[in-house]
């Protein structure tokens, strides 16, 4: 401290600031108008090479202000960066201020954005409003203090204008708690950070940071933190948790430098917080890039929506029409794979289980392949673009209408994928009220493993032509549903302030083949080894229910009427009257029969209760299982025998709309339960997840249900 410092009396409260900011940005002028101080002024960069110190009273505090070089970014390569960095890691302060250009802060926020994983609190200073003003620039400082988590406070050093405001401001700040700013990454940054944050905090580990600065140090490969945990038993665990966290962050990025991969990170949050927060009303302040020039439409907020659902619609499109084109070829292989190995087995009950239980169900499902597959590519060319954030952004404000934060669109347009990943990606909503709203609505969001379902349907009671439409507004219905079940929610059990909405804003690039090449094959293989593994078993059990145990009297009864009928059609039809019969005194068709009470208002007979019912184990399983139930008649054409043909046979219009609209809503898979009640944070959630959809799905269905009856005029007739 200097000989003429003022001391301090002991009765005064010592408030001592860290200064930080971009260079020239004004923080040399900021302390003189703040302090009288005659620090040395310039307007090039490394003016204030050493860090200084000023000293001044307000009210019953003694400040200290310690006004460390500029610096671009939070490094230590020059001789400036170096010197503010071993201050803010090594030094003791109370809290940073860090000085802003208000003309240019989209360029001064991406310091504030790595300063925000110190876990320090923070106040930051708006520095040049005036030049701001002068030039059409509007920054709502209040709202971009909500999305950064520390107040933002609007000065300028010139004309000396908001400076009492920014001290009070300093004090409340250094009074208050000190509270976790809100740095948000992108999904797949979010997922490493929070599982490794997750693991320190089962480890009791404890740090002067946060654990989850601690992991967003480490995934920087930053060396303090590396030689601060390297000697620590936890390390042989963590260790190998890095080295995958860093594969799967730079799959998502263009680079394989961690370091560069970061800085995007920095500057997409940036964007994101100052298309919230800034906008500029003289068109000649700023040129647009390309990205902004495509913004102007893609986001438009007349055509943004729109353009949004025609992209939609024509992946739809292209999941039907296209995926069809395979189906035929896998349908026919499964068929034919079904007689080579049924003509190598002798035993009738085995070559049963193999061909209609294995083989038939699982060719159920696979068949369904390329739909999905077109599905999962059209979801990852529109993540990979940056085009979700935009629609994230373009949503926020229809969103909040519904009760739910803009972030949670990234979760939910995650579950039209799986809602596995979905529930685990709502980590990215800090406010638990949020994150618990958007976790109870994602199930409105069809997974991937539903459209095998809905292509079934569509394909059975709609020409193609006008399938892709249908399959579309199915996925949007359940979309809107989820909406209306959100304000629902919202109203009553997620009461709340509304949290503020900002996230990563990337540019604009082309898709990359190889983070959609992992993506979709990784997504494909896991859909293809369910059907290999669960599936296959789920199969297996439902035909030996419905197998089991066999009625020799009906057998004989059959036999004895088969043999006095000559013409073939005949035998063909008892045959199939006989197989029936057989599967509804079987050991499914008696569970099916004994809940078949609670489904006729809906509808729904015995066989689509115990479909719906296997759905509960994997939504695939429901394909499967009608595959098993519905193929009946061994003298039957292979034409008749046909999944499609047997559903539009069998089962009246009303019905398969109000299957379809359970099938949108209730209960998802066990898989994805299990996920949900980890994330939720208890099995009560779980219970309140089974009665909100089963309450839901029942009430909507018997809602369809009677409206198709009124409108197609049709009787209430059950399927069969």
């Amino acid at each position: 401290m200097p000989d003429n410092a003022p001391v301090c009396p002991v009765t005064e409260k010592h408030i001592r600031i860290a200064l930080v900011g971009q260079p020239n940005v004004g923080k040399s002028m900021l302390i003189n108008s703040i302090s009288d101080a005659r620090l040395h002024v310039g307007n090039f960069s490394g003016v204030t090479v050493e860090k200084s110190e000023v000293f001044f009273d307000y009210k019953e505090y003694h400040f200290t202000v310690v006004d460390l070089p500029g610096t671009y970014a939070f490094t230590d390569y020059s001789i400036e960066e170096r010197v503010t960095h071993d201050f803010l890691c090594n030094e003791d302060y109370d809290l940073i201020v860090n000085v802003v250009d208000s003309t240019n802060l989209e360029k001064n926020l991406q310091l504030t954005a790595e300063l925000m994983t110190m876990s320090k609190k923070m106040v930051l200073a708006l520095n040049m409003t005036d030049e701001a003003q002068k030039e059409g620039i509007e920054i709502d400082a209040a709202y971009l203090s909500q999305l950064l988590g520390f107040p933002a406070v609007k000065v300028s050093a010139a004309a000396k204008t908001g400076i009492e405001a920014l001290i009070e401001t300093i004090i409340e700040v250094h009074e208050a708690p000190r509270q976790e700013a809100k740095l948000i990454f992108s999904e797949a940054v979010e997922e490493e950070v929070d599982a490794i944050a997750r693991y320190l905090d089962t480890h009791h580990f404890k740090a002067a940071i946060s654990n989850r600065n601690i992991a967003i140090n480490l995934l920087q490969n930053e060396k303090k933190t590396y030689r601060t945990l390297h000697d620590l038993p936890l390390w042989t665990e963590l260790q190998p948790m890095l080295i995958e966290a860093d594969r799967h962050i730079r799959t998502h990025h263009d680079t394989d430098d961690i370091k560069e991969v970061f800085a995007e990170e920095y500057a997409a949050f940036v964007r994101g917080v100052v298309a919230e927060t800034v906008r500029v009303n003289n068109p000649k302040a700023q040129k647009k890039s390309l990205t902004d020039r495509i913004d102007d439409v893609l986001i438009h907020p007349v055509l943004g929506i729109p353009i949004f659902l025609l992209l939609m619609w024509g992946l739809f499109q292209l999941t039907f029409e296209v995926g069809n084109i395979p189906m035929e070829w896998i349908d026919g292989f499964f068929g034919w794979l079904g007689d080579v190995v049924g003509n190598t087995i002798s035993n009738d009950e085995i070559r049963s289980l193999v061909v209609d239980g294995i083989i038939s169900g699982v060719g159920a499902v696979v068949l369904f392949t390329p739909n999905i597959i077109i599905l999962f590519i059209g979801i990852a060319l529109l993540e990979s673009t940056g085009y979700m954030s935009r629609v994230a952004f373009l949503l926020d404000g229809i969103f909040h209408k519904f009760g739910l934060h803009g972030q949670s669109f990234i979760p939910l347009v995650t579950g039209f994928g799986c809602s596995i990943p979905a529930y685990m990606s709502a980590r990215i909503l800090k406010n638990d009220r949020d994150r618990l709203l958007t976790l109870f609505i994602i199930g409105f969001m069809s997974c991937g493993a539903r459209l095998p379902v809905y292509v079934l349907f569509t394909g059975a009671f709609f020409s193609q032509s006008v399938a892709g439409n249908v399959l579309f507004a199915i996925y949007i219905t359940g979309a809107l549903l989820g909406l209306i079940a959100a304000k629902v929610l919202k109203l009553t059990a997620f009461k709340g302030v509304d949290e503020p909405f900002v996230m990563e804003m990337p540019k604009y690039r082309l898709p990359s083949l190889k983070l959609i090449w992992h993506t979709v094959l990784t997504k494909t293989l896991m859909y293809l080894k369910k059907a290999g593994t669960f599936i296959a078993g789920a199969s297996m059990l439902v035909w030996f229910l419905s197998t089991y145990p066999h009625s020799d009297a009906i057998e004989q009864n059959y036999t004895v009427q088969m043999e006095k009928t000559s013409e073939a059609a005949g035998r063909e039809q008892l045959a199939v009257e006989r197989d029936a019969a057989q599967l509804e005194q079987s050991f499914l068709g008696r569970i099916g029969k004994a809940i078949e009470p609670a489904f006729e208002p809906i509808g729904l007979n015995w066989k689509l209760a115990v479909a719906l019912q296997a759905g509960l184990a994997a939504k695939e399983v429901v394909v499967s299982t009608l595959g098993v139930l519905y193929a009946v008649g061994e003298g039957a054409s292979e034409t008749d025998k046909s999944l499609v043909n047997a559903i539009r046979e069998h089962i009246p219009f009303a019905s398969a709309v109000s299957f379809i609209v359970v099938i949108m809503i209730y209960l998802p898979c066990l898989a994805a339960s299990v996920v949900f009640t980890r994330e939720a944070g208890g099995i009560k959630y779980f219970i309140y997840l089974f009665l909100f959809t089963t309450v839901t799905a029942y009430a909507l269905a018997f809602i369809a249900y009677r409206l198709t009856l009124l409108v197609t005029g049709a009787p209430a007739v059950l399927p069969t």
